[in-house]
């Protein structure tokens, strides 16, 4: 037996250890791992992102629905199910590079016709035997297809980070569009006691003769268009409490049960901490995704090649059979040669999978750093609309007052206050909506940092 396996190591010597090709890295321009192009002029720093970023808008409400998110959300719940899925996939290529030994019984009659001098009296047979096969991964495929398994696995896991990007950047979404529809209607009311009081001064004045039903009309409009504000924010607030209820695993129907506690607009008022462009390519989940997938779509390569080799196994057997004792040991090999055509396709399809996971992630951290340059060009752009905002609605402020001062004395009819009434509501309603833009970006921004997968991963 042992001449027998002597040509076994002959034969990797003959052929040579087939491994495949280096695996494809990669290649970060410098540009891209520098400091952030929009980040100067907007408050923010370089620190390093934390992973829990919905803190910095310190209020403990929103905490909580996010933690009930975490908990409950039923995408995040595929992606795990998914995580586990790839796991035992990685379990089971390691298992495979594990001898497979099987034990194996029997009992029976003996035959009579073996028994001549007493074959009147019934015997019985025991059997037990023991099988042992193990491939011996001269030329790496076992290697390689538990790599490109293990690459999945964290390709899987980094596919729920990003679940949890999402889940998280759309809770926090959803509890600023519901604080922001609950700004929004307690400003429409405040706006719609001042236009009630208007026209109550000007239906007045009307029966004192001092003004037409021109005026008294006017001042009704602005008091309905005052008015009409308010059905569509509770609409809205009615949206943000279901999308809320649905992120944290519940029926829109028990939106009612959900915590709509909200004290004010929250925004996050420290510096940003945005890191620069090599903790992104590093941190976002989608990058640690694709490079995952570039990395077992290179250990497939290994796999594919590995097969232009015999494919070598060793397998034994030993057991008591009809009274006596067996053993063997023996080798089996497995080669397609000499037409090796299809092997080789598969090899060009390898590497053919390798250039296009090569290629998206190129595509995904390209997108990623564009993502976070143009929410930073938005976010800069809001703020300066902002400051100007604040400007004119302390301008306006100043305008209805001196309109109303002028309007009592004679000197100008009540259109002129309608007008700077007009424009004083437009002015607040318009900075409330910056307000509420800013913290949005704020979300936007941090979603396309990719923070918030780190507490799930570890």
């Amino acid at each position: 037996m042992m001449r027998t396996l002597v040509w076994i190591p002959a034969l990797a010597l003959v052929t040579g250890c087939a491994t495949g090709p280096a695996p494809k890295t990669p290649v970060i321009p410098p540009s891209a791992s520098g400091p952030f192009v929009g980040a100067p002029g907007i408050g923010a720093s370089e620190a390093a992102l934390p992973a829990n970023w919905w803190r910095l808008f310190d209020d403990p409400v929103l905490d909580a629905h996010v933690t009930r998110a975490l908990a409950a959300n039923a995408d995040l719940r595929v992606a795990i199910a998914n995580l586990e899925i790839a796991r035992a996939a990685a379990r089971q290529a390691d298992a495979s590079r594990l001898p497979v030994i099987a034990f194996e019984s029997g009992a029976g009659p003996d035959r009579a016709d073996s028994q001549p001098s007493t074959s009147s009296v019934p015997k019985t047979s025991y059997e037990l035997g023991a099988t042992v096969a193990c491939e011996v991964d001269l030329f790496g495929r076992l290697k390689a297809a538990t790599q490109a398994a293990r690459d999945d696995a964290a390709a899987a896991d980094a596919a729920r980070g990003a679940v949890q990007v999402a889940v998280v950047a759309d809770t926090v979404a959803a509890y600023l569009d519901l604080c922001g529809a609950e700004a929004g209607g307690r400003l429409a009311r405040v706006q719609i006691q001042t236009q009630q009081r208007s026209y109550d001064l000007v239906a007045e004045q009307l029966r004192a003769g001092e003004v037409s039903p021109l005026e008294l009309a006017q001042a009704g409009v602005l008091r309905d268009r005052a008015l009409a504000i308010l059905p569509p924010l509770e609409a809205e607030r009615r949206r943000a409490l279901f999308r809320l209820a649905t992120l944290q695993g519940r029926p829109p129907a028990e939106a009612a049960g959900v915590d709509a506690t909200c004290g004010g607009l929250p925004g996050i008022a420290a510096p940003l901490p945005l890191g620069d462009g090599a903790g992104l390519i590093a941190r976002r989940p989608d990058i640690r995704e694709a490079d995952r997938r570039l990395a077992a779509a290179s250990a497939r390569i290994g796999v594919a090649t590995a097969d232009l080799y015999p494919r070598i196994q060793i397998g034994g057997s030993a057991g008591l059979i009809a009274g006596g004792t067996d053993a063997i040991l023996t080798p089996l090999v497995t080669w397609a040669f000499p037409n090796q055509s299809a092997i080789r396709a598969r090899i060009a399809g390898a590497r053919g999978g390798a250039d296009a996971a090569l290629a998206n992630w190129d595509r995904v951290m390209l997108r990623a750093l564009q993502e976070v340059e143009a929410t930073l060009s938005d976010y800069r752009a809001e703020r300066e609309r902002r400051a100007r905002l604040v400007t004119a609605l302390a301008e306006a402020e100043r305008v209805v007052r001196r309109a109303h001062a002028r309007q009592r004395l004679g000197s100008d009819s009540y259109l002129v206050v309608v007008d700077a009434e007009r424009s004083r509501n437009d002015a607040a309603t318009q900075l409330l909506a910056a307000d509420l833009r800013i913290a949005q970006l704020q979300v936007a921004l941090f979603r396309a940092l990719g923070g918030g997968w780190e507490t799930a991963s570890q």
